[in-house]
């Protein structure tokens, strides 16, 4: 078994994933490792104590690679993690997601600009039901065009 430790605080904590799965959480202190999974939480004072009690090798990535980003896409726009169940809403003409297999909630792969009450607002892979709500704009493959659109969206409401 190989697990993936995904950063989310810099070299303080991670996701603990299992092909794609989550499975637990980890955080470092001073003196030990917690990891956090549904069976309880458990501490360890080394790491490679911790990778021995796990039965396996965890892979540690400090950031995403090019391999990974690569992966990580439904018909070519990018998404924030590995995508299951991909599907195109033809109508609305948006890239879905799900970020588990087992997951009904939908996620739109790319980059958006939403337009909330406060104006308009970046935004990577929102929730279907967030554009459902809010107008927008997108997807954009790249934050640069997502950026770009946000410059004219905002000179357009002064």
């Amino acid at each position: 078994m190989t697990l993936k430790a995904k950063p989310v605080l810099r070299d303080k904590f991670w996701i603990v994933e299992n092909n794609g799965e989550r499975v637990g959480t980890l955080s470092v202190s001073d003196d030990h490792y917690m990891y956090t999974c549904d069976t309880g939480t458990r501490l360890y004072s080394t790491r490679t104590q911790l990778n021995t009690a796990l039965g396996g090798k965890i892979l540690w990535s400090d950031s995403e690679t090019t391999e990974e980003s690569i992966e990580n896409n439904a018909y070519d726009f990018p998404t924030s993690t590995t995508p299951y169940n991909i599907i195109y809403d033809v109508k609305n003409k948006i890239p879905l997601f799900t970020k588990s297999a087992k997951s009904k909630s939908l996620y739109c792969a790319g980059y958006y600009i939403i337009r909330f009450d406060k104006g308009w607002v970046k935004s990577f892979c929102p929730k279907l039901i967030t554009l459902d709500r809010y107008e927008y704009k997108g997807p954009f493959k790249t934050s640069i065009e997502m950026k770009a659109e946000l410059s004219n969206a905002a000179k357009s409401a002064t």
